[in-house]
């Protein structure tokens, strides 16, 4: 059996990065990806760039905007299983989706409250990573956030995690390849400690 395969009965391994916007977390995704790793591509940046493509400005500001984030979370998750690789890295969970509800404002929706239960209760996550800022935030259309904001909102993922169980791995601001080398130490080896370049 391939190592990107599973027996039927055994779970996939799921692993998240998170943390501030502007960290680098998509970038070590890319990096992971680029290793052989099954990556799930955030949800929220490609919602709202789908959105507005579709002429909404802001689509962070519309109701609906956090249920669409988790079904599009949720099909992802799915289409992971689905293709049977036994180690699947998340670039952000529902978890996340919790924090950016709370950090909006946003009525935190029955369909993620039960999308958290569930993922606590069946302890989905292996390990997590928070991935600590870089220094600064390159804007972006999906990321109109100062360096001082995106530190509060990764204040708030922090937050949601350790209020879930989950001891977080530091993954320290480094070369990206240090980053990635040791998020990848981690993943092969299962330890949880700090993750620093």
């Amino acid at each position: 059996m391939a190592d990107h395969e599973r027996a039927p009965s055994a779970p996939p391994r799921r692993y998240v990065l998170t943390g501030a916007p502007g960290a680098g977390k998509t970038t070590i995704a890319h990096r992971l990806r680029a290793r052989g790793y099954t990556v799930i591509d955030e949800a929220a940046t490609d919602v709202i760039a789908r959105l507005q493509a579709g002429g909404e400005a802001e689509p962070w500001t519309r109701p609906g905007f956090v249920e669409e984030i988790l079904r599009t979370q949720e099909q992802r998750r799915r289409a992971a299983d689905a293709s049977g690789a036994v180690v699947q890295i998340y670039d952000r969970s529902p978890l996340c989706t919790l924090a950016l509800a709370r950090y909006l404002r946003h009525p935190v929706p029955a369909a993620l409250t039960a999308a958290i239960d569930r993922i606590t209760r069946e302890d989905v996550y292996q390990q997590v990573f928070l991935i600590r800022p870089i220094g600064f935030v390159t804007p972006t259309e999906a990321r109109r956030i100062t360096f001082e904001e995106s530190l509060a909102f990764a204040r708030v993922h922090e937050q949601v995690y350790r209020d879930h169980g989950y001891e977080l791995i530091d993954v320290r601001p480094s070369p990206i390849e240090q980053r990635v080398a040791a998020i990848e130490h981690h993943i092969r080896s299962g330890v949880p400690s700090a993750a620093e370049g």
